[in-house]
């Protein structure tokens, strides 16, 4: 990575203070403009050659083809604002296809993509050598032809804020858009390669949450600036409220990850609301309510968090209640009148009606997060006011596209999932999954792109 980059906090701050002072007159304690640049470059390229031997090499390229393009890799830390309003920095990863094919050059389509739940604060989506997500949709979307858009998000990588609005719907839409304002902007600048008319918005996981509240988002306030092309969450937990439902209430099933997902979450809604405990020590038992609070993001291992006893020891990370669990009993019981199912309700993504093609995919064993009560159950919400979106389903044939691109993925990904064998489970949302999603999202944007839509 470019060393340029490599910028301390205090700069940081010195350049959002910098920017809030610019301008005269009654403007002279206006904060800077919402998709503001602070700094933006090129950091890498990677030729076509280089793509394929990557996919050749980790088994990717049945799945994303022969690269058509090279991919310039650029940088840019821009200015959005935290759930406060407050101006914070953020910065995002942009791919940019390269190269004389007709499909590398020109005015391309851009694909808003969120990023998974990560706990590492160094995320950095234009670190497309070490980081496998940055990677795979380098292969998949910019050796192809489109322009990706990745945000870090607020609390990640180099930003200004001190947390992380984990599946805060509003927050995190805002990012997005703002990264995306700053994106185009850069490019627009900088590159021979710009921004077409046609966005296709994507993620997966917490991504899948973020790519569907930006899209509601820019649908409801940013109808004049934003037209989505189509849109193609994946494996996301779009019924925030049923899913936490069932994690919480007594007798319910916990979801794999949720030691380290509960304190993203429970820390992103105490700072944007104010009201999910009076003291940590309400939600979670000793010794975790000691630190739980400030302990994601950070580039502090896991495995050491454990072992300082931060996290409980569980390698499932499961072991959210009970004795030596992560959260009290009293935070449980009081789970269905409490302020913490108030603020899943208020970022569920149900009772919005997208006037754009939208597709969702995931898989049915899912342990991380639970397939029927979130793609399914969005996808009976929107049939209800008349809008039919596919949810293609990993585990169901019948779910995904006739003929042999559909006989292809499924039989792909269940031998994938067999030749896991006793780890299938434990990769089965983080490693599995992904890049079949991937692959049938990008050939559903590849038909709404064909239909003229």
């Amino acid at each position: 990575m470019n060393t340029n980059l490599i910028r301390t906090w205090a700069a940081v701050s010195a350049a959002v203070l910098a920017l809030a002072a610019c301008g005269g007159g009654e403007d002279d304690d206006a904060p800077p403009a919402r998709g503001t640049i602070v700094t933006a470059q090129l950091v890498g390229q990677a030729t076509a050659a280089q793509i394929d031997a990557g996919t050749n090499a980790s088994g990717l390229q049945p799945l994303s083809g022969l690269a058509k393009c090279g991919v310039d890799v650029r940088y840019v830390l821009y200015i959005t604002r935290d759930p406060a309003g407050q101006p914070q920095t953020a910065s995002a990863g942009v791919l940019v296809p390269s190269g004389t094919h007709a499909d590398c050059t020109g005015n391309r389509p851009v694909v808003l993509y969120a990023h998974g739940t990560t706990t590492t604060k160094s995320k950095n989506m234009a670190n497309i050598s070490a980081d496998s997500e940055a990677s795979m949709m380098a292969a998949m979307y910019a050796a192809q032809g489109f322009i990706v858009v990745a945000p870090n998000y607020l609390g990640y990588d180099r930003s200004s804020l001190q947390y992380h609005p984990y599946l805060n719907a509003e927050a995190q839409a805002v990012d997005m858009i703002d990264g995306l304002r700053a994106a185009k902007t850069h490019l627009n600048a900088a590159s021979t390669v710009k921004p077409s008319a046609h966005l296709l918005i994507t993620g997966y996981s917490q991504g899948g949450h973020v790519a569907m509240a930006t899209h509601k988002v820019m649908q409801r306030d940013y109808s004049s600036e934003f037209t989505v092309t189509a849109a193609g969450p994946m494996s996301g937990p779009y019924n925030l409220v049923g899913f936490g439902d069932v994690v919480t209430s007594p007798g319910g099933q916990v979801n794999a990850g949720a030691t380290l997902f509960v304190p993203l979450l429970l820390t992103s809604y105490q700072k944007s609301y104010g009201n999910i405990y009076a003291a940590p020590s309400d939600a979670y038992q000793a010794p975790y309510a000691a630190t739980a609070e400030t302990l994601f993001p950070t580039d502090t291992p896991i495995s050491q968090l454990i072992a300082e006893g931060k996290l409980p020891n569980d390698p499932t990370f499961t072991a959210l209640f009970g004795t030596g669990g992560l959260l009290t009993d009293s935070f449980r019981a009081g789970y269905q009148t409490g302020n913490y199912r108030k603020a899943l309700e208020t970022n569920t993504l149900l009772g919005w009606t997208p006037a754009r093609p939208v597709a969702l995919c995931g898989g049915a064993q899912d342990p991380t997060v639970f397939w029927a009560v979130n793609s399914p159950v969005t996808q009976a919400d929107f049939a209800s006011r008349g809008v039919n979106v596919p949810a293609f389903d990993l585990e169901s044939r019948a779910s995904l596209p006739a003929g042999a691109t559909g006989d292809l993925i499924y039989g792909a990904f269940q031998t994938r999932k067999a030749a896991a064998g006793a780890n299938a489970q434990a990769q089965y949302h983080g490693t599995l999954v992904p890049p079949f999603c991937t692959a049938l999202v990008r050939g559903f944007f590849l038909q709404v792109l064909a239909s003229g839509q």
